[in-house]
């Protein structure tokens, strides 16, 4: 049986599901008390083993931040002529935020028809352990990778990242290599082997019209004082329109790259009709643009209305951007914006809660990949500039200066924050093929200049 053979086999004769089950069933919530130790045994009982098993040297780091967990690292060299892979992987998960349906245990791996039920399946337990079965398969075919390894798991992705970019620019020497492959986030859709280049940032925004500490009646002062919900409606109206339309031009990127439009050309999602930019199709709005949306919105109590005018409203709002946005420049730009439109009571603040960065779609690293994925599948595979969502792409474009490639394991529908999250078999078993192809391409890859 051939490489990518033993690599069906290995999903077809359950023992991807026996492993996947037993990491699930580690608890490894991040943002709970309880949580952290589960999150230190699955790096000593789990982690650990496996990274020792591909013949890593394996050290664990404090966090330089105390809010956030440990990191683990494991590092194996083969040769000093050899291109050095990094990988990454997040060991914690999201806590439970809901009901999951009967007979269904986030922390019991249970297979229903195609789907693999529990938490972490998609996110990202289920993810990393792919790579980490391929990268064995592939060592236990050969003898040998034929490159020089290094896997980080960090522990507090879930809860922003906390401390990883600090650590990576400590650590520098350490974390050094060629090229990132790793995976996480859903691929364009579960039929489709999926290869994306970074992530969309993004900035919490709050608008907050505070006019009075009291509400007035509104049958004695209606019509003379300003009401702050009438007031912050037409605001966020003047930011972003009843079609989802950002009007304000510093709001946006400077431009849509040729290669990022040439790369999505034929990427296919569905949209609501008339949302958004239509001079963009809605691939390029998902993941080549940004959008402002409205997370929350508030004044007076809409359950028990009361006649009176409110004495203040407030509204969350978020810019999803892609790399080239000024963030700098978003708060001073809304704020001008809303002064001009006769709103300067309406303070604003703005928080970047996680940055945008990517790999151009013409690096030699991105050529090379797509190359290595299309010999080992009859299907096109998607190249996204990056993903819609959020992950910590610019600690390894930016602090580490590498090529990020993302090869997702899971699929938009995979319910990965909210109960009743899975891992679809059938994408598993791809999943797993084409990280094996992709990981032992990786020994005869031409020579590529460090960036």
């Amino acid at each position: 049986m051939d490489l990518l053979g033993k690599a069906r086999a290995h999903v077809d004769s359950g023992a991807l599901f026996t492993e996947l089950a037993r990491l699930v069933a580690y608890p490894t919530v991040s943002d709970a008390l309880e949580g952290r130790a589960a999150v230190q045994a699955y790096l000593d009982e789990v982690l650990t083993p496996a990274l020792t098993g591909l013949g890593c040297e394996v050290t664990q780091h404090a966090n330089p931040d105390p809010a956030g967990g440990p990191f683990l690292v494991g590092v194996r060299t083969e040769g000093e002529d050899l291109p050095t892979l990094l990988c990454y992987g997040h060991a914690d998960v999201v806590g439970e935020a809901g009901q999951w349906r009967d007979g269904l245990d986030p922390w019991t791996l249970t297979a229903d028809g195609d789907r693999w039920y529990g938490r972490g399946t998609a996110d990202n337990k289920g993810q990393h352990l792919i790579n980490l079965t391929a990268l064995r398969l592939v060592l236990a075919e050969r003898g040998k990778l034929g490159f020089n390894l290094k896997f980080l798991f960090e522990t507090g992705e879930e809860i922003g990242s906390t401390g990883l970019t600090e650590f990576a620019a400590q650590e520098k020497d350490l974390l050094s290599a060629d090229v990132l492959i790793a995976s996480d986030g859903p691929r364009l859709d579960a039929a489709t082997p999926t290869l994306f280049l970074g992530a969309r940032g993004g900035i919490r925004i709050t608008l907050d019209a505070d006019l009075r500490p009291d509400a007035a009646h509104s049958g004695n002062w209606g019509g003379i004082l300003r009401n702050p919900a009438t007031t912050l409606a037409a605001a966020i109206a003047s930011l972003v329109d009843g079609h989802g339309r950002v009007q304000v031009p510093e709001l946006l990127p400077p431009e849509l790259p040729d290669s990022v439009r040439a790369a999505l050309a034929d990427v296919v999602v569905d949209a609501d009709e008339g949302w958004g930019d239509q001079n963009l199709t809605p691939a390029e709005r998902l993941y080549g643009w940004n959008t402002l949306e409205v997370l929350a919105l508030g004044a007076g109590d809409p359950a028990r209305p009361v006649n009176a005018i409110p004495g203040r409203a407030r509204a969350v709002l978020q810019l999803r951007y892609v790399a080239g946005t000024d963030v700098d420049g978003v708060a001073p730009a809304i704020r001008k914006h809303l002064a001009a439109q006769g709103f300067p009571m309406v303070d604003v603040q703005a928080d970047a809660t996680f940055l945008a960065s990517r790999t151009p779609v013409g690096d030699p690293w991105v050529t090379w990949a797509r190359e290595a994925l299309g010999k080992v599948t009859d299907k096109p595979v998607a190249l996204l500039p990056n993903f819609g969502g959020g992950l910590p792409n610019h600690v390894f474009t930016d602090v580490l200066g590498l090529a990020t490639l993302w090869l997702p394991h899971s699929y938009p529908g995979c319910l990965q924050h909210a109960p009743d999250e899975h891992l679809l078999a059938p994408v598993a078993r791809e999943g797993l093929v084409l990280a094996t192809a992709l990981f032992a391409a990786l020994s005869s890859a031409p020579p590529i200049p460090r960036r």
